[in-house]
Order: C-alpha cells, then sequence, then structure tokens
C-alpha cells in the first residue's frame, strides 16, 4: 500500500470517528436545512471562529428569518443587529445578496454555484460550502480546518496549495462513505480539534497569510467608526474627538467606509448608508 494511500485510509477512519463520537451536534446551523440561514452562518464565519460567531447568528436569524425580511430593512438596521462581529462589509454583502435573491431568484437561493458567486460575499469557498451544506452536492474544496486535516495525515516536504490538496479532498469524500454535507461537518469539527490540541499547520499551506494584531488596526478603527456612527451621524471633527486615533487616519478609513456604501457624507455629517 502507497504511504499516501495508507495515510488517507488513517485520516478518514479518524475523521469519522471523531464526528459520530464528538461531532459538534450543538451548532444551531447544523439543524436547519433552510438555504437562507446555511448562507448566513457561511458569511459569519468568514474569518471568524464558531464559538464566537454562535450568538450573532442566532440573534440575526431571529431578527431576520429570511432573505425577504432582511431585504426590506435598512442598512444601519443590518449593521446594529450585526454589530460586534466584526468584519462589518460581510453584513452589508448579506443585505445586498438578500435583495437579489428576492429580485432575481424569488427569495429562493440558486442551487448552482455559478449562481451562487454572483451573489455579494459569495466567493468559490463559500459557494461550494452553501452547495454542499444546503444541497448536500459533492463540492469539492478546502478551507482552514480541511487544510489542517491534511497537513496532519498527509504530510509533505514542501508547502501545498489548495489545487495540490483538492484531488485528496475529492478522494477522501467519496471513500469516507458520508454524505457531502456530513462530511463536510465532520472536517471542520475534526480540524478545529486538531488545533485545540495544538496542532497548527496552516504556515505549510502555500496561501498562508498572517493575520495582523486587532489592537491600533484599521478594523479596529472602522469598527469605532461605525459604532460612533450607529449611535448618531457626526463630523469628522467629532469623531476624531471621541476616537483615540488622529485626523489622518480617521478621514483615510472614512473615505474607504464611504467607497464601500457602508457611510455616506451628507452635507458636513457622515451617516450609515441606506
Amino acid at each position: 500500500m502507497r504511504p499516501q494511500t495508507a495515510n488517507l485510509k488513517t485520516l478518514i477512519w479518524e475523521l469519522r470517528h471523531h464526528y459520530f463520537e464528538e461531532g459538534r451536534a450543538h451548532l444551531p446551523w447544523r439543524a436547519t436545512r433552510d438555504p437562507y440561514k446555511i448562507l448566513v452562518s457561511e458569511i459569519m464565519l468568514q474569518q471568524t471562529q464558531v464559538e464566537r460567531v454562535i450568538p450573532y447568528y442566532k440573534k440575526f436569524v431571529r431578527t431576520y428569518p429570511s432573505a425577504r425580511v432582511l431585504a426590506r430593512v435598512s442598512l444601519a438596521n443590518v449593521l446594529h443587529v450585526w454589530h460586534g462581529l466584526g468584519y462589518n462589509r460581510r453584513a452589508k454583502y448579506l443585505h445586498q445578496a438578500a435583495k437579489i435573491i428576492v429580485a432575481k431568484h424569488g427569495g429562493k437561493l440558486p442551487a448552482a454555484c455559478s449562481e451562487l458567486v454572483e451573489l455579494p460575499g459569495v466567493g468559490h469557498y463559500t459557494a461550494r460550502a452553501v452547495s454542499a451544506f444546503v444541497f448536500n452536492r459533492p463540492e469539492v474544496f478546502v478551507e482552514t480546518n480541511i487544510r489542517t486535516v491534511f497537513f496532519y495525515h498527509v504530510p509533505a516536504k514542501r508547502k501545498r496549495t489548495d489545487k495540490q490538496l483538492l484531488p485528496l479532498v475529492g478522494r477522501a469524500l467519496k471513500e469516507s462513505g458520508l454524505e457531502p454535507r456530513e462530511f463536510y461537518a465532520a472536517m471542520m469539527d475534526y480540524g478545529a480539534h486538531l488545533k485545540k490540541k495544538g496542532i497548527t499547520l496552516n504556515k505549510h499551506s502555500s496561501h498562508y497569510v498572517r493575520q495582523s494584531k486587532f489592537e491600533g488596526s484599521a478594523r479596529q478603527l472602522r469598527g469605532a467608526i461605525l459604532r460612533e456612527l450607529l449611535l448618531h451621524q457626526a463630523t469628522l471633527s467629532t469623531l476624531v474627538h471621541r476616537i483615540p486615533r488622529n485626523q489622518q487616519e480617521v478621514a483615510h478609513e472614512l473615505t474607504r467606509l464611504a467607497a464601500e456604501g457602508l457611510v455616506k457624507l451628507q452635507g458636513h455629517y457622515f451617516k450609515i448608508s441606506n
């Protein structure tokens, strides 16, 4: 038996064992087949840890239980519910996506990846994750937990690209005996389990980029600006007075937020976009 084949068999055994013994059945998006709610979970989970997402997800789908409901409200309302989760562009993308789902697809999430990737905030990975979890399609994709599982069980001397991992993921999916939605749930759970044990191998990926510190970052400043504007509109000088950063930094991030459609200038005042 070739080493890679033996490693893959061990991977599949460990994957199934962990999933059936310790799988995260408590995750709220695992309890639904609602395409809209699974889309919400996948967008929230981008660059954000699972346990942090759970309370925000519950609040969001309780407040906006369908794409039709979400599409009817203002961006300011959406950001109020989203606030604290971070990466606020995702809230705007989800709001825009809901409007497209209603206008173009009659309120129903499209099933084809080619249509899913046309939605704001939905890239190659998210489209395939939604397709697998919602429609149980045997899509083949890679994300951080999947990388960890394969780097751990099928090691290599050199860094690998996701493209190089895809054939292994596809083979494991076929040989696992699990449905696509079960297979990927198992992958996410097992990868998270390995990381909790201190096994962090994503530096072995050619795509690895070290995340910058939050404290003092542009992300922190953007969040502070939006927090102020969610309370009331404000001038640049007012924002500088309330946020402990210099005027040039605040002005720069306001320009970026305006370009992204999250805020707008009305007279001398900045406010959340409609």
